[in-house]
């Protein structure tokens, strides 16, 4: 998600520092190089041989005849983005107020001069948070194009963003924004059908492609809406639903203001009315009736003829040219922008292969199901 990003990491003193050390190892495993830079108050919560350890860079700790601010955060410095985690009370303050005195608010001040994109990510007790001086220092940092990370407000501190918010912001600001203006509406993972009020029908889908889609659109720019049965994620708007009806219903609500639809979800192919009380076990023989459910790209092509919409066809049989062929066979009955053509072998790991097809276009794709989600959004962006 950071492929050949260079980053500079402020890291101040909040106790939140020592989570700073897996967040340099993780900014690296997302394909970041990754240079550390801390105040004085830092290196009383973690050693800067730990920061050095995990970026493989020496750590500025100091600023010296080398001007090592110029030469990160300068114009046409090493630096593509300063990232500041944990960000503190007291160095938000100093850069709303243009004081260097640290490393870390000389790098701010410097990048801040030469247009570089700051994303900070504040951790400090609550009341601090609250403090009048210290929202008034967030709203002029956010009026000069400083990006802040909304922090997890949990036992009286205003706790560091998570990992994944962090690196999904730092790609935000680092990626092209092709999809900036656009609103992107993606379904994920699997729905279930309720037998009664225990047992459900479901599928294996885990939902990882779909979430990867959409915080790839994200990166690019884009609103994002997340029509799932998952977890919230701090980079889209969450829309939860269990059932193949709840997906599509929820869906039609949205589409009247989006741009686009990526239908990455394994939705249920038939519902069963759902019995009132639990059936009881022990019975020789029990059928359930299946019903179709109605399918969702049709339910939102028919509403709406001319939304981009993408689709994806999984299938547990035939050879690839059958899956082209299936795949290509949805695209042309619903009128879609392409589509995504896997197996079902591929449900639940991290990693996929996939064949991207387009008319008598076709793309192979193999590796991850983060890469592919990249993938989609750039194709997404080329049609929306």
């Amino acid at each position: 998600m950071l492929q050949g990003v260079q980053v500079a990491l402020g890291v101040c003193g909040s106790i939140a520092a020592v989570k700073t050390v897996e967040l340099a190892h993780e900014l690296r495993r997302q394909g970041a190089a990754v240079r550390a830079v801390t105040t004085p108050a830092t290196e009383w919560i973690v050693n800067p041989w730990s920061l050095q350890y995990a970026t493989d860079n020496p750590v500025v700790t100091e600023l010296t005849g080398a001007v090592e601010h110029v030469e990160l955060c300068g114009r046409g410095g090493w630096a593509d983005i300063l990232l500041i985690a944990p960000g503190t009370a007291n160095t938000v303050g100093k850069m709303a107020a243009a004081i260097d005195d640290s490393p870390v608010t000389t790098c701010a001040t410097t990048a801040l001069g030469a247009d570089l994109p700051i994303v900070v990510a504040p951790a400090m007790h609550e009341p601090m948070y609250d403090h009048p001086g210290v929202i008034d220092a967030i709203e002029t940092l956010e009026s000069w194009g400083i990006q802040f990370l909304d922090p997890r407000i949990e036992e009286g501190k205003a706790k560091i963003a998570t990992e994944d918010a962090i690196i999904t912001e730092t790609a935000r600001a680092t990626t092209p924004d092709s999809l900036a203006g656009s609103t992107v509406v993606v379904t994920s993972g699997a729905t279930t059908e309720s037998v009664d009020p225990i047992r459900t029908l479901s599928n294996r889908a885990s939902g990882r492609t779909g979430r990867a889609v959409a915080r790839a659109c994200y990166a690019r720019g884009a609103e994002v809406i997340l029509v799932h049965d998952g977890p919230d994620v701090p980079w889209a708007t969450v829309e939860h639903v269990e059932s193949a009806a709840e997906m599509t219903d929820t869906v039609l609500d949205h589409i009247g203001t989006a741009d686009a639809l990526v239908s990455a979800a394994a939705i249920s192919d038939y519902t069963v009315e759902t019995a009132p009380q639990k059936i009881r076990s022990g019975q020789e023989d029990l059928s359930l009736d299946l019903t179709p459910t109605p399918k969702l790209i049709d339910r939102v092509r028919d509403a709406a003829p001319d939304l981009t919409i993408v689709g994806f066809k999984a299938e547990t049989d035939g050879t690839e040219e059958d899956i082209v062929e299936r795949a290509r066979s949805l695209q042309q009955r619903a009128d879609l922008a392409f589509v995504v053509g896997n197996r079902t072998s591929v449900m639940g790991s991290e990693d996929t292969s996939a064949v991207l097809v387009d008319g008598e276009e076709t793309e192979q794709f193999t590796g991850s199901k983060a890469d592919l989600g990249g993938r989609v959004a750039e194709r997404l962006a080329d049609v929306v």
